[in-house]
């Protein structure tokens, strides 16, 4: 026999199952794919009603939401979801609803201004870093002088200089640009950029001078924006760690600091990992002042094309 006492089990007090509140039950599970009516609505709708299923369906009911009842919507994003095909998806959302301010870095517009004018984009970094020869492609910096310029010249943000550009241009591929769509409809389109992060800081034609001007005047359009997220405005930050999850709290301030109202909105992060500055800037710290936040994570090429999707169906 043990030397060692033992806790007597039958001492200790029970109840039914009944009396028990339970966390999961059957009429939450998920359900099958149906192939006779298949939709992606429904297919969202079948999903199980836990965590990050149920976080998915909020935030697409409240974009739902806010586009019925014209609210102002903001996607920030960083290049990457350009250079994995999105930009058709991101140009369908503005035509469905033109209260989208969409908001990048300096790379997000040199994928876009690739794309428009060449049809492709994105370099084999390793490989060209080799011989030197990585980001130093002549026409992708002559094109961002030329938006520099015109920024400079009259006095506008970046990115309504881009769409400004792109329009009067009119390159071959114009279609899947975001600048030219977003100067199209006539919505906000604005740059953040940082001196020496885009490989057009590498070329003669870049001016820092210019670019900081240009992307301060894109901050106050972003500020504006910011303010009118209240009462029911939805931000998506969708592929930034650091840029705009930093940019998007100092406007935050400056919108709060001009309008104590601004309260009820929503913020989500879309990241393909669990990053501090999002978390905290975009989901976080917004909570303080009435916001409700999500962050889900998944690779961009997946969630981005189901949240529209579902969005575009539920409409």
């Amino acid at each position: 026999m043990s030397k060692f006492k033992k806790t007597d089990l039958a001492a200790v007090s029970r109840y039914s199952i009944a009396d028990r509140k339970n966390k999961v039950a059957f009429d939450l599970f998920g359900k099958p794919h149906e192939l006779k009516s298949p939709s992606v609505k429904r297919l969202i709708g079948s999903l199980p009603r836990f965590l990050k299923a149920d976080d998915f369906r909020a935030v697409v009911a409240k974009l739902v939401d806010a586009i019925n009842g014209g609210h102002r919507i903001i996607i920030m994003s960083g290049a990457h979801t350009l250079k994995v095909g999105l930009s058709p998806l991101f140009i369908d959302f503005i035509k469905l609803y033109p209260g989208v301010h969409f908001a990048t870095n300096g790379a997000g517009l040199i994928h876009d201004l690739e794309i428009a004018f060449f049809g492709s984009t994105s370099e084999d970094v390793e490989e060209n870093l080799k011989d030197g020869s990585f980001g130093m492609v002549r026409e992708t910096a002559e094109l961002f002088g030329q938006v520099l310029t015109i920024a400079d010249t009259e006095k506008i943000g970046l990115g309504e200089a881009a769409g400004k550009m792109i329009k009067e241009v009119a390159p071959p591929y114009a279609d899947y640009s975001i600048a030219y769509n977003w100067y199209k409809i006539g919505s906000p389109y604005t740059l953040h950029v940082s001196i020496g992060t885009d490989i057009v800081c590498q070329h003669p034609e870049y001016d820092g001078a210019k670019a900081g001007a240009g992307s301060f005047r894109d901050f106050k359009v972003f500020c504006n924006s910011v303010g009118e997220i209240k009462n029911g405005g939805v931000v998506l930050n969708i592929g930034s760690a650091v840029t705009m999850p930093e940019v998007f709290l100092k406007a935050l301030s400056v919108a709060k600091n001009l309008d104590q109202e601004l309260t009820d909105f929503t913020t989500a992060n879309f990241d393909m990992i669990q990053h501090y500055r999002p978390s905290v800037n975009v989901v976080g710290r917004p909570k303080g002042l009435g916001a409700e936040g999500y962050n889900i994570i998944g690779h961009h090429e997946i969630m981005i094309p189901l949240l529209l999707a579902a969005v575009k169906e539920s409409l």
